[in-house]
């Protein structure tokens, strides 16, 4: 009996649709909520920023969600991850045109939160760790930290999206119903996480190429020896 336990396992294992694994589906809640969001982003600031807060607070849920049913996987990493950019980057855009004097800070905010954190996968995932947030003791420590406790990932990250939610609110002034007052102490007072989440992205950039560079520097060592 317990010889045919055995062998019903991986049957039962391939049987199993991770698309529709329940992490899975709350990404895909994430995704539609911010589809939905960018939709009335233009026009209707408080639809467009209850739905974009709903679809980032659920970004805390998924993973509990994965730990607690058992069922973590790489595609629902990786699209977390890429849901997490994506609805950032969307808002950047906005914000470009929005605040066109410092359209170029923008777009270096895109560039360097989306080029650091493909970096940082990849090298991870070259290097064999199972989650790109398995970070080394010889890593950098404010990584480690950020990486190794979910309440300061989680707080840096909230405040982060919150001094970019305060701008986009505050480029309806004179048409929000939302006191202006609020929304430039809200700004200053996540301004310096957000300034903290952009040094973590370079130290993270940076970590990741040094990274990527001692494994080649390893193929190449072992390439020259064969000949």
């Amino acid at each position: 009996m317990a010889n045919k336990t055995r062998q019903q396992v991986p049957s039962i294992l391939q049987s199993q649709n991770v698309f529709l694994f329940i992490p899975n589906l709350i990404g895909y809640t994430r995704i539609i909520l911010a589809i939905l969001s960018l939709y009335y982003m233009p026009f209707s600031p408080w639809t467009c920023m209850g739905l974009y807060t709903v679809s980032c607070l659920l970004d805390a849920v998924d993973g509990n969600a994965a730990r607690y049913f058992n069922q973590c996987t790489k595609f629902g990493v990786v699209l977390d991850m890429v849901t997490d950019r994506s609805t950032t980057s969307c808002l950047l855009c906005f914000l470009s045109s929005a605040y066109p004097s410092w359209r170029i800070v923008f777009q270096l905010l895109i560039s360097l939160d989306l080029s650091s954190h493909y970096m940082h996968m990849y090298s991870t995932l070259t290097a064999g760790a199972s989650s790109h947030k398995k970070i080394s003791e010889s890593s950098n420590r404010m990584l480690r930290i950020y990486y190794s406790d979910n309440r300061v990932l989680f707080a840096v990250c909230a405040f982060n999206e919150l001094f970019f939610v305060a701008l986009y609110l505050l480029s309806f002034e004179g048409h929000a119903t939302f006191p202006q007052w609020s929304l430039h102490t809200l700004a200053f007072v996540s301004f310096p996480v957000c300034v903290s989440k952009q040094v973590i992205n370079i130290i993270q950039l940076v970590g990741a190429s040094q990274s990527l560079a001692k494994v080649d520097i390893e193929d190449r060592k072992k390439a020259a020896k064969k000949i």
